[in-house]
This record gives C-alpha cells, structure tokens and sequence, in this order.
C-alpha cells in the first residue's frame, strides 16, 4: 500500500468536508438537474446534506463493519451522488459504476470486491450472483429511505481509511479496483486554481452522467467543495444543445471530453456572443488537438483548459488561468504537485528537461491512490521509490510544461475511459467463427482513435459481417469497451517469441 500522506492520520471524512458548504449557505443552489423539456430538479446545499445523511442514517441500520464495500448501480441521477457520499459518511466503501456495464461486468466487480450491498435500479443491468450474505438493496427502497429515514451521522473515519474504489483495466486484461483514501478530495484543491479557475460564485455545467469519475470530481464534488453550484444535463442527446444550455443556466464553466467540443464545433454554428456567461471551458479523458484548440478560440474567443490524469490520481497536469496555455502540451504540474519524469530502466532516476520516460507523481500527493484491491504484483509494477508512475510517456520542457508521447503498456483509450486489449479479445473470442483476434487503439485521423478489432476467421467458416461481430461483443462488454472497427486479416502481426505486435496494427493506409 502506498505510504500516507499523513503519518499522523487525523480524523478526516470526505462525505462531511464535500458538503461544507451546506452549513454555511443551506438555502444555496447547489445541484440543478435539467431532464430537458423544460423538466428540472434543483437541490439545495440543505436539501442534498439532508438526504445523503439520510441515506446514512438507513446504511448504518444494516450494522455492517467498517470499510464494508456498496456497489452502485444506478442511473444518470441525483440518486447516485447521494448514495456514493452516504456510503462514505457511513463509514463504507462506495464503488461507482458505469450504468453502461453488462450483468457480466458488474458481477466480475461484485465478487471481486466482496461486497456487502449493491444498490439496484429497474433498467440498470445488475449482478446475476452476489457474494455470500451480500444484500441487494432496490431503488424504492434508498428514494423512500433519502426522503423519510431518520438521518445518521458521519463515521469516526479517518485520512488514510479508504473511501471509494474505482475500477478501471488492469494489465491482465480483468478490471482492478484503485482504492482511494478519504483524503484524497484534499488532493483535489491544486485543481481549482490549477486548472478550474473555479469559485464560490461559479456554476459549473459537466457534459458527463453521474457515474463517470471525471462527472463526479469535476462536476459536482469539487464544485460543492466551493460552494458553488453543479449542472447536470440528463435530457435528450444533442450535438448542439450545449449552446442553449449554458445560456439556460448562465454556467460560467462548461466541462467535457475534446470529442465533444469537437461534435458542438462541427454542428452548431454559434459564437462566443451566444455564450456570454461563460468564463472558460475544461478538458479532460483524451488529447486536446492544436486544430482543435484554435477552432475553439476562434469561435469564441474563450480559453479551453485541458488537464492529463489517470484514475489512480485524478488530474494533475493541467493549463489554466494561471498557466498559459500551450498547444500540443496539457499544461504543467498544479501548484503544489511534485512530478518528474523518470528513466524507463533502473534506477528509474528522474530526468533533465527535454529526455523522454516515465512520467511520474510523488508518493506524498494526497491524491494519489491507496492502492489496488488485492493485486499486489500490479502495484508493484507502478511505484519508483518515492514516485508512482501509471505507464504515460512524457517529456518535461524547459518552461515545466508536459509533452504526452503516449502509454508503454497496452491500456487504450476509449471515451476517457481506460479498456485493456484483453478484455475486448476475450469477448470476441467467444463468437464460434473467430479463431484470433487482436485489439488495439487506432487512429483513423488526425485527431480521433478508436478500439479497432483485427480478427482470422476459423478455417472453413465464412467471414462475419463486421457490425455482426461488434453487435455479438455488445451482451459481453460496456457501449465504451466495444470495438468501433473490425479488420479481418489472414494471420496477427507477432514477434519472434509468439506475442502479438499490437503497434503493426493499424487503420491507416500505407503511403505510396
């Protein structure tokens, strides 16, 4: 485990300093949830205290241990945030879930975590098997609870007990649980003025469902730790409903993924004058292209903020009202982060400006993760000494700013979310007319990859229709992990030894 950030580990509860701010201002708006159609929620700072410690208050009845894992499988509403933040006020282990997750998926991380309850919603696949005394706990059941219970209080935790886990793909290809501290909303502060620019007076508008990680710190924890207020959009998808949006609301910070900004560019034909509260936009989950980056100033002559993270930390490398932006680069560490980048082979020394490897956090960053769940060989492979090192390849340059070179290990991205190349090909395996299969990220232009699947056919049968085949991975894997393009090829690039040379493997056509 990873060594703590406070030796003397203090009494410290994440699900109490994130609704600070409901003392202070009770009345405050701190959550609007616009279903569209001119259907909203709007919760108060009070409204949401009194409901988390609610929920509290019902987790506690069941009188589970300390650190007892919840799963959450819920959908694209307040009920998720408030039950995450009344796991943890409880004294038990949220585990946030994507609703995207198949039965399959969310059972993998139901007996992987042994967990004690899963909180179920009609719609929302759910785990076909619980581990032994786990308890299923229905949606009536936690709304009637949020709005009638008696309230509970917030457990005697402390800085390095663990809060919630996060799974995300590990490199063998199974999801592993990243196990975060209760002290690890603390290292999220260097984001507000390191990458935010975000204040009390500020509404904060995030493009993403309740379940995603990048949604609940970005859009609504870190804006509630500011006492300020969180947007959420739920109504029907639209690639240019974000203009109206902002000027519903007056956000004064709109939050989502470049591929976003990239659809609202393309299809709404709007200037900065239609968006007149807004201050800046933020970036996060993939890289921000230069033409991307400039399109967006030249349309509305506001600053895009982008920020490099991993699930083990959040962000920690960011451009931001006080870091000038620069294209091609995500920005420099936040104030207060230590990071360097680090040779590839032993020692694993930190490098000059301008030499390429590891690029690496501090053990001592308050963000930084406590560990993963029970896989003590991949946490191994992360920590340098004093430093954690995720697997992106940097180079740092004179001025401080991070260059991405990409990832040493096989982890693709897919949506801002991490996919191992293992987990799609298991999937694909499965379909009687696949003999092998190998799956890597691919670009198909200059600014957009996707998880392409290049498949040999099993002598004898006829090839399958590609969407056939991503339609077959549907039962197996979440919408994000699927495969977006099929190749089907006579034999998989390997090496001398057997293994698969995921690099040779592309969408591109070869120059002339």
């Amino acid at each position: 485990m990873v060594r703590p950030y406070r030796p003397d580990n203090p009494p410290f509860n994440l699900a109490r300093h994130v609704l600070t701010a409901a003392a202070a201002d009770a009345e405050k708006t701190a959550l609007i949830i616009d279903h569209g159609q001119e259907r909203a929620e709007i919760w108060s700072y009070g409204d949401l205290q009194a409901a988390v410690l609610r929920l509290a208050g019902f987790f506690e009845d069941f009188s589970l241990p300390a650190g007892s894992r919840v799963l959450i499988r819920l959908g694209n509403e307040s009920g998720f945030v408030i039950a995450y933040l009344a796991a943890i006020a409880a004294g038990l282990v949220a585990i946030p879930s994507s609703a995207a997750l198949t039965a399959a998926e969310a059972e993998h991380i139901a007996h992987d975590a042994d967990i004690a309850l899963c909180l179920t919603r009609p719609g929302i696949a759910s785990p076909a098997s619980l581990p032994s005394g786990a308890r299923s706990i229905s949606f009536d059941a936690l709304t009637s609870a949020m709005k009638r219970h008696h309230p509970g209080g917030h457990a005697t935790t402390r800085a390095e007990d663990p809060a919630y886990i996060l799974y995300t793909s590990g490199t063998s290809g199974r999801p592993k649980g990243v196990i975060h501290a209760q002290r690890a909303i603390l290292g999220r502060r260097p984001m507000y003025r390191g990458w935010l620019g975000l204040g009390p007076g500020d509404r904060m508008l995030h493009a993403g469902a309740f379940n995603w990680s990048y949604t609940l710190g970005v859009g609504l924890l870190d804006p509630w730790c500011q006492g300020a207020t969180a947007i959420i959009y739920t109504g029907p998808k639209s690639k240019t409903v974000w203009t109206s949006l902002i000027r519903k609301h007056k956000a004064t910070l709109f939050a989502a993924v470049p591929g976003l900004y990239r659809q609202w560019l393309k299809y709404d034909d709007f200037s900065g004058d239609d968006i007149p509260s807004l201050r800046h936009g933020l970036t996060a989950g993939e890289k921000l292209s230069p033409a991307l980056l400039e399109l967006w100033r030249q349309r509305t002559d506001r600053p895009l903020y982008e920020a490099l993270g991993m699930t083990e930390i959040s962000t920690y490398i960011s451009s931001g009202p006080e870091c000038p932006i620069r294209p091609g680069s995500p920005g420099r560490p936040q104030p207060g982060r230590r990071v360097a980048i680090l040779s590839e082979t032993p020692p694993h020394a930190p490098l000059p400006p301008g030499k390429r490897g590891l690029l690496a956090v501090h053990r001592s960053d308050p963000g930084l993760m406590l560990g993963y769940w029970r896989r003590p060989e991949e946490e191994a492979e992360v920590f340098f000494g004093d430093y954690f090192a995720g697997g992106d390849i940097a180079h740092m340059d004179e001025d401080g700013y991070v260059h991405f070179h990409g990832r040493a290990s096989e982890i693709m991205n897919s949506f801002g979310y991490r996919v191992a190349p293992q987990e799609v090909e298991e999937a694909l395996l499965h379909h009687p007319a696949v003999q092998e299969v190998a799956v890597a990220e691919c670009a198909i232009d200059e600014e957009k990859s996707v998880i392409a699947a290049f498949v040999v056919v099993r002598d004898g049968s006829s090839p399958p229709k590609a969407q056939d085949l991503i339609a077959f991975s549907a039962s197996r894997l979440a919408d994000y992990k699927r495969p977006r393009e099929i190749r089907f090829v006579d034999a998989l690039p390997r090496s001398a030894n057997g293994k698969i040379l995921r690099r040779r493997l592309t969408l591109r056509r070869k120059t002339p």
